[in-house]
């Protein structure tokens, strides 16, 4: 979950990636050739570049006619995501593509204490 950008930083901590008192979280999607996709999560989401997954911004208030730009293009450099949930797609181009998110850890339950 990324709905949250602000965290409290422990200094030397040495937490990785999605552990308790880290500060990144991860989420992988599989979009899979889909015509449309698989829509981003809500949230603030740093993307690494990845091989044949474009993100997509639908930029039409017609539910029946969706138009879409891209963000980012496929197999290029990384990028900066807001997602609303709804109208960002991540979209493939090949059928066993995937793609990794990153954002703020600020929805997972504290699981200890920490002392800096």
């Amino acid at each position: 979950m990324s709905l949250a950008a602000n965290k409290i930083i422990l200094a030397g901590s040495g937490a990785v990636t999605n552990t308790a008192g880290a500060y990144f979280q991860s989420i992988t999607l599989a979009p899979n050739s889909a015509s449309v996709g698989v829509t981003v999560p809500a949230g603030i989401w740093q993307v690494v570049p990845t091989a044949n997954v474009a993100i997509n911004f639908n930029t039409s208030n017609n539910a029946s006619a969706l138009a879409f730009s891209t963000i980012i293009a496929a197999n290029t450099g990384a990028g900066l995501i807001i997602s609303d949930g709804v109208n960002v797609y991540a979209n493939a181009s090949n059928t066993s593509a995937t793609i990794t998110l990153y954002g703020p850890n600020g929805g997972n339950a504290v699981t200890g204490t920490f002392l800096s």
